[in-house]
């Protein structure tokens, strides 16, 4: 589809392995690429793209291919020319992405819905969210679970180098107006009626 014909894809993002669970909704166009989504995503669940990352739908990987690929069993499918609306068809399909290979940040992207934007809306935003993203190199879901224990224990052994490490973290903040607000500075489309 072209114009505005176009579709938004409705997808719940949620960390795996962290609870309670951290996780967005956010809506963005059926023909986005998946190096345009995992831009978004960076935004939506508050990353900062310090890492790598690929996305995993059926048995095939998609990221940025490199040319040390074909020593892997399954090459990486350039993201760069793969659309949302090629990969992810219907409704109820959900797939993987994988944030900082190291850390190994799961998400599930569930496609909830297709549906017609709104004139007076911009795009991609963000509709709902809970909880702020881990900060980023702190070990994964079980060296955040150590991080966030730390820092809730003054007596902790840990609790003041944590405090030095990163300041003062509260899991709990999110903002959707906040991440609307990035998303649209670095999206820059207008208005679908303007």
């Amino acid at each position: 589809m072209v114009g505005n014909n176009r579709a938004l894809y409705q997808l719940k993002v949620t960390l795996h392995d962290v609870h309670p669970p951290i996780w967005r909704r956010i809506q963005v166009w059926e023909d986005t690429t998946l190096a345009q989504l995992h831009r978004i995503l960076q935004i939506a669940m508050g990353w900062e793209d310090y890492h790598l990352h690929e996305f995993r739908i059926g048995p095939d990987i998609y990221g940025v291919p490199d040319p040390d690929d074909d020593l892997y069993e399954r090459p990486v499918i350039d993201e760069r020319r793969q659309r949302l609306r090629q990969l992810v068809p219907l409704v109820g399909i959900s797939f993987e992405y994988v944030y900082d290979l190291g850390d190994n940040w799961r998400h599930e992207l569930l496609l909830e819905d297709i549906a017609l934007p709104d004139p007076e809306q911009r795009y991609p935003r963000c509709l709902a969210g809970e909880r702020c993203a881990p900060p980023e190199d702190v070990g994964g879901p079980p060296g955040y679970a150590a991080y966030l224990e730390a820092l809730a224990d003054s007596s902790h052994e840990e609790h003041e180098s944590m405090l030095e490490w990163r300041g003062t973290f509260d899991a709990e903040a999110f903002s959707v107006e906040a991440v609307n607000r990035r998303l649209q500075k670095k999206s820059r489309q207008p208005k679908l009626g303007a």
